[in-house]
């Protein structure tokens, strides 16, 4: 890596601060196994890592606090991987609803804002029950395509 916190070989540009971990060394700070991280990975949980060319999984400060917060909800609180993928969907917008309240000064443009993200959150939890109902477990929504882009369209 250069002083920049590119890749050497013209890789894929990354800042140091936002991916430092390989995966051995995430696995260790979340006391889980590397093939755990591979599979939240792959369940959609957690964010494709950081690529050093193209090779070393590289996780961010931010990757390690998620996966705190899922090992949390599946050995604390015995909450399963959909009940996990449903947590993290609704955890992401109640963040941005908190934002929301802090930096908008239109109370009108506040309470649409509002209402789009409940709206949201909701649907979130529609879906859920939809899957939960459909024969056979297939899955007739994902919890995360519902994504809190949709509530800045009011703007």
């Amino acid at each position: 890596m250069d002083r920049e916190g590119t890749t050497s070989g013209g890789g894929k540009r990354m800042d140091r601060r936002n991916a430092v971990f390989i995966i051995s060394v995430a696995a260790r700070l979340v006391d889980l196994h590397p093939s755990t991280l591979r599979k939240y990975e792959r369940c959609g949980l957690l964010d494709p890592p950081s690529r050093q060319s193209g090779r070393l999984r590289l996780y961010s400060p931010e990757d390690i606090t998620r996966l705190r917060q899922i090992k949390a909800l599946v050995e604390e609180r015995g909450v399963n991987l959909a009940g996990v993928e449903l947590a993290l969907a609704i955890t992401e917008r109640a963040k941005l609803l908190r934002d929301l309240a802090i930096a908008e000064t239109d109370p009108d443009r506040l309470r649409r804002h509002c209402h789009m993200l409940a709206e949201d959150m909701l649907r979130v939890l529609d879906a859920t029950r939809r899957t939960a109902s459909t024969d056979g477990g297939t899955q007739d929504a994902n919890p995360s395509d519902v994504t809190a882009a949709d509530t800045r369209r009011a703007e």
